[in-house]
């Protein structure tokens, strides 16, 4: 009989994609967008960092552990769509305190990234921790891999694009399930498609719904939004509230 349980309809959702039919994931920051999400019919969710962080009035990057473990913990538990959470570095834990901390807030998966305040990691030491986070979870978190040679730059001034498929290669090889090659441009995805062994995360707008699909056809698998969903809201916001100071 096939099986139910979130992370197995959270993994599944990444496989066999059709080209130009990539996974798109909303980034909720809170309890009442992940539910407009989900009502919106999409069927897994992925939380941003740095819109979680505005919402609880944090900078980005400035978020104590407690404080977004919590707010991951109250979006799972406002829907019934697989939800994945973006832990940053991962706050400095072990990685069996943080995948049990991840597990407790109901969470099927997780980005982690390559770089702490703003300078990239040694790749083998960030293969060997991924390797680890994937034998405590034990087959129950979904890891996304983030590269952020792109948006760091390559050490020693290396290709940005040789150097982001040599780290995700050795991401793929300690257990990652997905690649997540921040800010990489479009152009690029065709060959990180091709020399990746598993699904490519790339970024989208949700200005553009159109250019998802191209997106896909590029080779991205799953198309997340960073915090743009989150900022626009905000934008939305302060217009009307600008409306009504204008009465």
């Amino acid at each position: 009989m096939p099986t139910s349980d979130p992370f197995s309809v959270f993994r599944a959702l990444h496989q066999g994609r059709a080209p130009g039919d990539p996974l798109v994931l909303p980034g909720p920051w809170d309890a009442a967008s992940a539910r407009t999400f989900e009502e919106a019919g999409f069927p897994a969710l992925a939380t941003p960092s740095a819109a979680v962080a505005a919402s609880l009035g944090h900078e980005d990057g400035r978020t104590p552990a407690a404080d977004m473990f919590a707010a991951v913990t109250r979006i799972v538990r406002s829907v019934s769509v697989p939800v994945s959470a973006d832990i940053e570095a991962g706050y400095g834990m072990a990685p069996d305190e943080l995948v049990e901390r991840l597990l407790e807030t109901g969470a099927v998966g997780c980005n982690l990234e390559d770089s702490v305040d703003g300078v990239l990691v040694d790749a083998h030491r960030q293969a060997d921790r991924l390797a680890q986070v994937r034998s405590f979870a034990g087959g129950r978190l979904f890891v996304n891999a983030r590269v952020d040679t792109y948006l760091r730059g390559g050490p020693g001034g290396a290709d940005p694009e040789a150097e982001t498929i040599a780290r995700a290669v050795l991401y793929a090889a300690a257990g990652a399930d997905c690649v997540y090659p921040i800010t990489a441009p479009p152009a690029a995805l065709p060959r990180l498609a091709a020399a990746i062994p598993v699904p490519l995360n790339a970024n989208g707008s949700p200005h553009d719904p159109p250019a998802l699909r191209r997106l896909g056809e590029l080779g991205a698998a799953r198309i997340t939004f960073g915090p743009l969903m989150q900022q626009q809201a905000m934008a939305a916001a302060g217009d009307m509230a600008g409306r009504l100071r204008g009465r």
